[in-house]
């Protein structure tokens, strides 16, 4: 029997490159053992079939920005459900058409960004790019989000045209928005700057309870088909 080595030592003299591009390609997800792709440089083997994808390349991969349709009941930012921990290789949705690999290094450190209250289902928003971290912060007043909420009860005199503009919440004036029946019993919502329990509030001024409320778009990036606790990658040049 051979006695065991590091993969990026078996690596290293499989493709004749240095000990760090081996450990580049390993990370990166080129490598396989046995047929199954290992991650960890420091990964022992001694007589395992080891293969370097033919198509490898040095390139780091860019980091990954994940968005998942969170099931209603789930924690959006933080709680004792987080829907973070749905994320998975086997919950990737089979329509993803991002063109990402994936790999396991994709489901460390991802941070939830956009509050999504826990009753609440839709478009979440998961990163490890401070780039997308940034503009969903920062900019997160000037970015538009769409929901559909599911009402019941009924609404008051001129109670659409005070939900498009002339409501507080918390003390402020809220923002003019944009407001519409999509049916009989659910609204419509697009508005900036959201805050959690607004919408609920901003219905219950006006003679309504909200059953129901799913977010459907973040800016440009929008939930599409993908069904309940599946999730794709944002591809390189989607942006909010």
């Amino acid at each position: 029997m051979t006695d065991p080595i590091r993969l990026s030592k078996r690596v290293a003299e499989l493709a004749g490159c240095s000990r760090a591009d081996a450990e580049c390609y390993i990370e990166n997800g080129w490598v396989r053992v046995d047929g199954q792709v290992v991650e960890a440089p420091q990964h022992s083997v001694t007589n395992e079939r080891v293969e370097l994808d033919p198509a490898a390349v040095l390139d780091a991969p860019e980091p990954a920005t994940v968005l998942l349709h969170k099931p209603a009941g789930f924690d959006a930012i933080a709680g004792l459900q987080p829907a973070a921990a749905l994320v998975a290789p086997a919950t990737r949705w089979e329509g993803d058409a991002s063109g990402v690999r994936l790999l396991q290094r994709h489901f460390v450190r991802l941070t939830p960004l956009v509050p999504l209250d826990a009753q609440a289902s839709g478009l979440m928003v998961l990163t490890q790019d401070g780039r997308v971290w940034r503009r969903l912060t920062e900019d997160a007043a000037q970015i538009e989000q769409e929901f559909v909420v599911e009402v019941s009860g009924e609404i008051a005199p001129y109670g659409l045209r005070r939900l498009n503009h002339g409501l507080r919440y918390k003390g402020r004036e809220l923002a003019p928005c944009k407001v519409s029946w999509q049916n009989e019993i659910r609204l419509r919502f697009a508005l900036k700057d959201v805050q959690p329990g607004q919408i609920q509030d901003m219905c219950a001024q006006v003679g309504l309870q909200v059953v129901a409320m799913r977010r459907l778009r973040i800016g440009k990036v929008s939930l599409a088909k993908m069904p309940a606790g599946q999730w794709r990658y944002l591809p390189v040049g989607e942006r909010f």
